[in-house]
This record gives structure tokens, sequence and C-alpha cells, in this order.
């Protein structure tokens, strides 16, 4: 069974549509989800900004940072409590949303609030945890692993077929490059969109991510998330995902590598007029 290749995320106005011949879609929000208040404050924020960009956007946020480097580090609020937050920002601003699983019986609860569950690139290849999450009918987002070749993951999303399921996303977030580094291999997105035959997302902020860097916590370039995003967008993306914060230096995880939420528009905005001639070029050449 052949995926999708185009995959709608929500309904109504405020859907979001990836596919590589569509205008650029985004998935953004804070890496976690700390309160009701900063995730509301956080999507609102960014349903302004998609408006007025005319974008379509995909809010994220982690119920559970359940791989942080060490035991130590703050995790999230948990499902229990994150399940009426998502609720909210579907309901009253009318957001698609997204969250990473990480075990089966996680995925149908989350599946009643959120529009994507995402499989974290750690477990890309849990064959459990895919089955679960493409039972519940949920478009499901899978990140490559850092220890994967881009051509491994036609095997992954294999699995979401075996299951039934046509609506996937691929997302690249760098590859492993001796210790706590990761490389962003561009010729790794027109791979997974040929072998896959899923729309591809280029993770501009977890590309940037300095695994362990800090000793007991990751480190982060955010200096070189616009640099990694114009160079994807360029080479050709149905979607970027990038993490934004209002204060990413005070954030609870991931902060050296979000992107300040007052930059986020500017940084939107130009990497639409990158999408726009990409795709133009590439339109004018199959003509």
């Amino acid at each position: 069974m052949a995926l999708n290749p185009v995959v709608s995320v929500g309904s109504g106005p405020g859907a979001a549509r990836f596919g590589a011949h569509l205008p650029l879609a985004v998935i953004a929000g804070p890496c976690q989800l700390e309160s009701r208040d900063h995730a509301l404050e956080v999507a609102a924020a960014l349903k302004e900004i998609a408006a007025r960009l005319d974008v379509g956007l995909v809010f994220k946020a982690s119920f559970d940072k359940a791989n942080r480097t060490s035991g130590a580090g703050a995790r999230g609020v948990g499902l229990k409590a994150a399940l009426p937050i998502f609720a909210e920002i579907r309901e009253r601003l009318g957001l698609p949303t997204l969250t990473d699983v990480h075990e089966p019986d996680q995925c149908a609860l989350a599946a009643e609030v959120v529009d994507v569950l995402q499989i974290p690139a750690f477990l890309c290849r849990q064959t459990d945890l895919i089955h679960a999450a493409t039972l519940t009918g949920r478009v499901v987002n899978i990140k490559k692993g850092q220890f994967l070749a881009p051509w491994d993951m036609k095997h992954v999303v294999a699995k979401i077929a075996a299951a039934g399921g046509k609506d996937a996303l691929v997302t690249e977030r760098g590859v492993s490059f001796g210790y706590n580094t990761l490389v962003s291999d561009m010729r790794a997105l027109p791979v997974l969109a040929r072998e896959t035959g899923a729309p591809v997302i280029f993770d501009a902020t977890h590309s940037v991510q300095q695994p362990g860097g800090r000793g007991a916590a990751s480190g982060g370039q955010r200096e070189f998330v616009a640099v990694l995003a114009r160079a994807a967008v360029a080479v050709g993306v149905a979607g970027v995902f990038v993490e934004t914060h209002p204060d990413p230096d005070r954030a609870p995880s991931d902060g050296p590598n979000m992107v300040p939420l007052g930059a986020f528009e500017a940084l939107v905005a130009e990497l639409q007029d990158y999408d726009r001639l990409t795709k133009r070029r590439r339109s004018d050449d199959n003509s």
C-alpha cells in the first residue's frame, strides 16, 4: 500500500497540508509542554504569525521528554495533564496539534486530542509503537534515527503501510557524527522522498542539537538553525520543524537549539521566499 503524497493535518480553515509540490508548511512549538498557560501563550502567538504569513501550521509540544540525558532533567507535565491542554488548543484556537508517543498504550489516549502522533528518532524502529500509532487513524510523523541511513527509512514506513496507514510524514533531524555532534546531509532529503513516498520534513532545531554536549544535558548551536533551514528548503521539502520558545535560555529542555519566539516570524517568512523559488523552478523544469 502506497503512502499518500499529500497529507492533510486538522480540519477546517486551520488545516495544514504537507506535500512536496505544495507551499511550505510548518510544525512549531516549544520542546516541552510546560504548563497550560505557557502552551496557550505560544500557540496563540504562532496562530497569529501563521495567519499573517498564510502558512499552514501544526502546534507541537512534548508531554514527556522520556529520553533526557540525565534522569534529573525536567520531563514535562505528563500525559494525563497534557490531554486537556491539547484539547483546548484545538478547540479554542483551531490549531492542529502534534506530540510524541513513547509506548504503544499512549497512542490511543493521545489520539483523542492530537492530530499527529510523532515517533521519536530513538524509537523509529519500534514496530509495536508504530503499529499502535497507525491504528489510531491519526497522521504519524516518524523522525529518522540518528543512526539510520535515509534509504533505511523505507523499511520504517513499510510498517505503517502494513498496519493499514496511508498518512505519514518522515522527518530528517541529522545523523550522529562522532561524539556529541550531529551533521545534516542534504542529500538525505531527496533520498527520503524517493525511498518512502511520504512528505519530507526538515527538523531545523534538533539538527543543531549537541547530544549530551553539556555533560548532564544536551547543548546546541542556535545560530545555525536558519543556515540549515534555508539549505533544506532550497533542496526542497514539504515542511520544516522548528522548536520555538519566548525565552529559550530559560526553557527546561532544548533551550540552546530553540528559536526565540520573537525571531520565528522573520525566519519563516524567509523560508517561504526560498520555498517559492525552489518549487517554481522545479515546476518550470517539469513543464
